[in-house]
């Protein structure tokens, strides 16, 4: 009796689907028609052993009905869930982003970690040039992006809950990675692009990228040509702040060190030259990096964080416009060379 008077509780797994009806695409394309619609593009991997790539594209006013639209015409349900990348075409990303960003975290059928990049190229071109470099086009692309596989500190690191949280953030920029098709590689990387309140703004090279991604601590294993004389690896690095306000106007003085091993020199240069040269090369490259920043008014190293119980919430909602122009900025950096190649201490 017991067993009867349950058996009406039991849920059961009457709305799950079998893998085989679910398309698992693992790249999204976005960019905007000439009647500012979406155009969405999917590269979806075959459920079977083989490596090839469906790309199935489609327009409409919003994402989650183009993404319904597709699946209506598709054998298979789209499911957003194993989605690895979110890529945009350059004029969208530069006439704001805000929406599509927006509608990811609040629609959850995106995981927060999807990573964010922008191609140079129109995504038509993009993604017809990658599939017919190689049939498994959507784990190229992602292993590009991989930390275990191709990422190296040249290229920008950006997931959606850090795009959603420069937008609603005073004083956190970002940048994303600029990319493109490659002419003898399947991808090409050529710099990154600043992104404010989810609009890009501007670019910086891949070295600048690499100085970036040092002010953030993802810089080890970098690799860094000193003046033609040297090729040193960052080992680790370690930054520490002072912050203050003075008659309205910020103060910061940072301080970066860096753990580097010479890979290869030319000339016999002197490890106090390498090391001179080296600081002079990172101190200057951080100079003109914040001072262009500065001009577009992003702070992508997120300085304005130092500040945040020195202002109030409405000076901090001027932190760009008013206090970062006027930031008085100091970096000292030191380097330590480690002549240990690349072994471990174990």
């Amino acid at each position: 009796m017991v067993s009867i008077i349950l058996l009406p509780l039991l849920s059961g797994c009457w709305d799950n689907k079998d893998i085989n009806h679910r398309a698992l695409p693992v790249i999204m394309g976005i960019s905007l028609t000439e009647h500012n619609q979406y155009k969405i593009f999917l590269d979806i991997p075959s459920a079977d052993d083989s490596n090839n790539i469906t790309i199935v594209s489609d327009t409409g006013d919003t994402i989650n009905e183009i993404i319904d639209h597709m699946s209506m015409n598709m054998e298979s349900q789209v499911d957003l869930l194993h989605l690895k990348i979110v890529i945009v075409d350059k004029n969208f990303a530069q006439s704001g982003m805000q929406d599509v960003v927006s509608a990811f975290n609040r629609s959850r059928d995106i995981s927060s970690k999807t990573l964010f990049a922008i191609s140079v190229q129109p995504l038509e071109q993009f993604f017809s040039e990658i599939k017919a470099k190689t049939l498994n086009s959507g784990n190229i692309i992602y292993d590009f992006f991989e930390k275990n596989a191709g990422w190296n500190p040249q290229l920008a690191d950006t997931r959606v809950w850090e795009m959603f949280r420069s937008i609603n953030s005073y004083t956190h920029d970002v940048i994303v990675p600029l990319i493109r098709s490659g002419k003898t590689t399947n991808i090409e990387c050529i710099g990154s692009a600043i992104i404010k309140n989810g609009k890009m703004t501007g670019q910086i090279s891949p070295e600048e990228t690499l100085v970036a991604n040092t002010f953030y601590g993802k810089s080890a294993y970098g690799k860094l040509e000193v003046m033609d004389s040297a090729t040193v690896q960052i080992i680790s690095n370690k930054l520490t702040h002072k912050s203050w306000m003075k008659n309205d106007q910020a103060f910061l003085r940072s301080n970066l060190k860096l753990n580097v091993t010479i890979l290869d020199s030319k000339g016999h240069p002197t490890e106090q030259e390498i090391k001179d040269k080296l600081e002079q090369l990172l101190t200057s490259r951080l100079e003109h990096l914040f001072k262009q920043t500065q001009q577009d008014e992003a702070d992508i190293l997120a300085l304005g964080q130092f500040f945040r119980n020195d202002l109030t919430r409405e000076q901090l909602s001027r932190w760009r416009s008013e206090y970062y122009p006027e930031l008085d900025f100091e970096l000292k950096v030191t380097t330590k060379i480690e002549n240990r190649g690349n072994l471990k201490n174990l």
